[in-house]
């Protein structure tokens, strides 16, 4: 797998609490979106590690195509179906 599965086609909104850390799932195989579950194992995609600043409401990307990661940037609207 050298893309990344396209887990949903809308940010994820998550309360995040300042100092935690979160772990994105950039495989799109996990079943704890927009979270890394280890189902990336036996691929090359490793989870993104992000640190919250503050308490507050992020929009994290279920796409997976976003050039902004973890968070959406609007990458979902080009999507296309195959």
């Amino acid at each position: 797998m050298t893309e990344p599965k396209i887990a949903g086609t809308a940010p994820i909104a998550v309360n995040v609490e300042e100092g935690k850390s979160y772990f994105w799932c950039t495989c799109g195989q996990s079943k704890n979106q927009p979270f890394c579950d280890g189902a990336h194992k036996e691929t090359a995609f490793v989870p993104l590690k992000w640190t919250a600043e503050a308490s507050e409401t992020k929009y994290f990307c279920a796409c997976k195509q976003t050039k902004g990661a973890p968070f959406c940037d609007g990458a979902h609207k080009n999507l296309t179906e195959e």
